[in-house]
């Protein structure tokens, strides 16, 4: 009866041993598949398990833009649900081929201070890789008009409008800024907010703050930065 006993503790202490279950590393669980009480079948899910220090930043960016990417270069992003919070990190991986619809390159950076990384996956973020410094030209959004395929925007030359084409570079929808990479030069003068009713030739009044409206909305200079 000795050996039966010690037969089925045995057993017993196996049986309570498959009871538990380990995760291979330490972490936080973000989403738990089964509840007390419940039959679970061999191979289920039950729980998902994050290391908070593996937590990683994955974007997209334009193939036109992978000449400037490097390995290891300072990338800075913000994540939806954290305000005005910027968070630094550096690049750590450049996908070898692009999406074959969007033309998006996949990349992976990973936080530099891993300590202060959010528990929480899955959510969005928007980023910006820190290439080397370049000078460009930059314009609101709303200066800028479109037609079809091209973009013009309207520049004082002058007493008068010229319409003037425009090639457009990358934007900035957080600042609601675009690049002009050609069309324009530093000290250009163009309509801060132009109606669709413009001719080009038309005479332009320069009026002075808080006069009365003029026959064009008063243009803003056109100043040269640095481009992100």
């Amino acid at each position: 009866e000795l050996a039966a006993a010690k037969s089925r503790a045995v057993t017993a202490r196996q049986q309570v041993s498959r009871t538990e279950v380990r995760a291979p590393f330490d972490g936080v669980v973000s989403e738990r598949k089964i509840s007390a009480g419940d039959t679970v079948q061999v191979g289920r899910e039950l729980i998902k398990v994050i290391d908070p220090s593996s937590m990683r930043f994955e974007g997209q960016v334009s193939a036109d833009r992978l000449g400037e990417l490097k390995l290891g270069q300072p990338v800075a992003f913000r994540i939806n649900g954290f305000g005005d919070a910027e968070f630094r990190g550096k690049l750590a991986r450049i996908d070898a081929a692009a999406n074959a619809t969007t033309r998006q390159v996949e990349l992976v950076a990973e936080f530099n201070d891993r300590a202060k990384a959010p528990q929480v996956s899955g959510l969005y973020a928007e980023g910006r890789v820190e290439s080397a410094d370049r000078r460009a030209l930059v314009l609101a959004e709303g200066s800028v008009q479109r037609q079809g395929d091209s973009a013009f925007v309207w520049k004082v030359a002058g007493n008068q409008l010229k319409k003037v084409p425009v090639t457009l570079g990358e934007r900035d929808d957080r600042r609601g800024e675009v690049v002009i990479a050609s069309g324009l030069a530093q000290g250009d003068e163009v309509l801060r907010a132009p109606s669709s009713t413009l001719v080009d030739g038309a005479p332009v009044q320069r009026v002075a703050a808080g006069a009365g409206a003029a026959s064009a909305v008063p243009p803003t200079s056109m100043s040269a930065a640095a481009s992100k």
